[in-house]
C-alpha cells in the first residue's frame, strides 16, 4: 500500500481543457495529462487509478482508448468527460461514468472522488455503479417515452435489476456490514437515479 495520492490520468486532446483540468486536480491527486489518443496509451499504465478519457479525437478516440484499458486489464476506472451527448450506444460500453461538457471544477472533483470511492468494491458492486451510471445518465438526457420504447434501456434496466437482486442475496447471506456500508455509499453518490436500497 502506497500513501502516495491516487494517480489521475487527463486524456483531451485540446490542450488547454486538458491543463485546466489537471490544475483542478493538482493538490489533492498526482495527475499525469495526455493530449490525445496515442499518448494516453503510452501513459497507461497498471498506476493509473482514474481516467478522465475525452471521446472525441483525432487519430485516436475516447471510446477506442476506452476498448483498450479494458483490454489491457488495468484495474481503473474511467469516466468518459466530453461534448458527445450520450445515446444508447453507452450501453455496451466499458466505462464507469459519463460527464457532458462543460463541467465544472466541482463536478471533475466529484466524479473522481466518486470513482475511487467505488474502487474499494468487487467487481459485481462496480458493475452496479456503472449501470446505475448509465441508467442516469441517460434519464437525464431522454424523455420516458423514447427510453420506454429503446431495447437497449430495456435491456440496461434489466440488467441493473439482476444485479442488485444478485447483491441483496449477497447481502443476505454474507458479510452484512460491508453491503451496508457499499449501500449507503451509493445513496451518497447523486449520479444515481434509482431509489434507495433495502438493507
Amino acid at each position: 500500500m502506497t500513501d502516495e495520492p491516487p494517480l489521475v490520468l487527463v486524456v483531451e486532446d485540446e490542450s488547454d481543457l486538458a491543463n485546466l483540468y489537471a490544475a483542478w486536480l493538482d493538490g489533492e491527486y498526482r495527475v499525469r495529462t495526455a493530449y490525445g489518443g496515442h499518448e494516453a496509451l503510452s501513459e497507461l499504465d497498471d498506476a493509473v487509478d482514474v481516467v478522465l478519457l475525452d471521446r472525441r479525437m483525432p487519430g485516436l478516440s475516447g471510446d477506442e482508448v476506452l476498448d483498450a484499458v479494458r483490454e489491457r486489464g488495468i484495474d481503473c476506472r474511467v469516466a468518459m468527460v466530453t461534448a458527445v451527448e450520450p445515446d444508447f450506444d453507452i450501453v455496451e460500453m466499458g466505462f464507469d461514468d459519463y460527464l457532458v461538457k462543460p463541467v465544472t471544477r466541482e463536478s471533475l472533483l466529484g466524479v473522481v472522488s466518486n470513482l475511487l470511492m467505488r474502487s474499494e468494491y468487487d467487481d459485481g458492486v462496480r458493475e452496479l455503479f456503472a449501470l446505475a451510471s448509465k441508467k442516469a445518465v441517460l434519464e437525464a438526457e431522454k424523455d420516458d417515452s423514447t427510453l420506454a420504447e429503446t431495447a437497449e434501456y430495456q435491456q440496461l434496466d434489466a440488467e441493473l435489476s439482476d444485479v442488485r437482486e444478485n447483491l441483496d442475496e449477497q447481502l443476505q447471506d454474507g458479510d452484512h456490514d460491508s453491503f451496508v456500508g457499499m449501500y449507503r455509499d451509493i445513496d451518497r453518490d447523486d449520479s444515481f437515479g434509482f431509489g434507495e436500497f433495502d438493507e
